[in-house]
């Protein structure tokens, strides 16, 4: 599937996102929820830093966008982020009612959007999102490889 622009500009927006994590020796996962055009919500993983199993980048960029927007809805709203959401991410974004999530890389031990489960193509909920994968792949893969090598180097 061809991209548009824009969509490159905010997964590149998302990447810069796990990067920070990286930096943070957090899971590097990035996510932004975008409104017309605009990022309203920006976030990337924290779960080892604020000991929050539930500080992933989609749940921490979900809460700014609902925050910004001041509505526990994300109605017409995009979420970008590096790796397939998980059960919980995409639960999420399903409750928030997102309409479209572009995820990099598929996550095969916990994916919820297509490799493990496809929570979105169901059809069981009240709430349709449409899913594209592959946009910066390989920039997000290498990412979490780098990391993860870091981190086997670290417990030799």
């Amino acid at each position: 599937m061809l991209f548009s622009e824009e969509n490159y500009r905010f997964m590149y927006a998302a990447l810069q996102e796990a990067e920070q994590a990286f930096e943070e020796k957090e899971i590097p996962v990035g996510a932004v929820i975008v409104k017309e055009g605009r990022i309203i919500g920006r976030g990337h993983n924290q779960t080892g830093r604020l000991k929050d199993p539930t500080a992933h980048a989609e749940m921490i960029a979900v809460t700014a966008a609902t925050n910004t927007l001041q509505t526990e809805r994300l109605t017409d709203c995009d979420l970008y982020v590096t790796l397939e959401p998980c059960i919980m991410c995409t639960g999420a974004a399903l409750l928030a009612r997102v309409s479209n999530i572009y995820f990099a890389a598929f996550d095969a031990k916990f994916g919820a959007c297509g490799s493990i489960y496809n929570f979105p193509a169901e059809g069981k909920y009240n709430h349709l999102i449409k899913v594209y994968s592959g946009l910066m792949e390989k920039e997000s893969q290498n990412l979490l490889q780098k990391f993860f090598k870091e981190v086997r180097k670290l417990k030799k």
